[in-house]
């Protein structure tokens, strides 16, 4: 009795768990009714007819990564480069990953394999390690093309990595050193021409400077000269014209006296007389002054007194 409700409730649970699947998600189950295709299994809780239905594979619908294995290939100017790259692809058409091809992960790995052959054979090789993301969208392309039908998508390629032969890579090197040891000496050299490109115009600026300095200290000379000159002469302008205001304000207050000529004479010949007290003095009387005193009878009396 025992052994029978054992068995029952192992048949149950069997029946049970042929009947309800759970699919996690992300994930998806193509179930086969029969051996042939029925539907998918959505993520959450499917229901199935035991035996009759049959899940023949799940999908990870996340974006998986394929690492293809290095590769040698031949560039176009035949070097032997080793490439190492990743696929990243998305299963989008669970059925087509199931029927389409028997293993997709492997199809990638393949056509990704030939795809770099044939890119890389129309590179030379400073193209090939100077074009990686020419090389990972090439092949990309290639790829979505071929694996359209199989119901993946690929999202991204990249070259991880390209290694030339040794000998290669030392001369790559040596070059490498020689470039930059010319660029070196080329900034080397910029820098000293420009130092004295810089010397040169401070000291042309300086001279310049210099030079409208002097000019402007010979024009600020001469400006000082000439208000000298000009303030001189206004002070003898104004100098004479005093004396000629003088001699004016003379001539008036004499006329004013009622002096004549006659009395003028006489007073000058009186003066000299008192000059001419002196034993070497020599006087020399204008003729005009002589006759004036004739006219008046005194010059006997002059030279009398003397």
């Amino acid at each position: 009795m025992w052994i029978v409700i054992i068995v029952v409730l192992f048949l149950v649970v069997v029946v049970i768990g042929l009947t309800i699947k759970i699919v996690p998600q992300q994930r998806i189950g193509v179930v086969e009714r029969l051996g042939k295709f029925n539907r998918l299994l959505t993520p959450g809780l499917n229901i199935l007819i035991p035996i009759i239905d049959q899940v023949r594979v799940y999908h990870d619908l996340r974006i998986q990564q394929a690492n293809v294995p290095p590769q040698t290939v031949i560039t176009k100017d035949n070097v032997q480069v080793l490439i190492d790259t990743v696929i990243f692809y998305q299963v989008v058409g669970p059925e087509q990953a199931t029927y389409g091809i028997s293993d997709y992960v492997y199809g990638v790995r393949n056509i990704s394999t030939a795809t770099m052959r044939q890119i890389i054979g129309k590179l030379e090789l400073d193209e090939t390690l100077s074009g990686r993301e020419k090389i990972s969208i090439d092949i990309r392309l290639a790829l979505d093309e071929a694996t359209e039908k199989w119901g993946v998508r690929i999202e991204r390629v990249e070259v991880i990595d390209i290694k030339p032969p040794l000998d290669i890579q030392e001369a790559m090197d040596k070059q490498m050193k020689a470039e930059r040891s010319k660029r070196a000496i080329v900034l080397e050299a910029e820098a000293a021409k420009q130092d004295m490109i810089l010397r040169a115009e401070g000291d042309k600026q300086s001279k310049i400077l210099k030079a409208e300095g002097d000019k402007e200290a010979r024009i600020r000379q001469a400006e000082g000269f000439r208000s000298a000159q000009e303030l001189e002469g206004q002070g003898q302008a104004a100098a004479i014209q005093v004396v000629a205001e003088a001699e004016k304000k003379r001539m008036t207050l004499i006329k004013e006296a009622g002096l004549d000529e006659n009395v003028l004479a006489y007073k000058s010949f009186e003066a000299l007389i008192e000059i001419s007290k002196g034993a070497a003095n020599k006087i020399f009387i204008p003729v005009k002054s002589v006759e004036t005193l004739g006219g008046v009878g005194m010059i006997s009396e002059v030279f009398k007194s003397k």
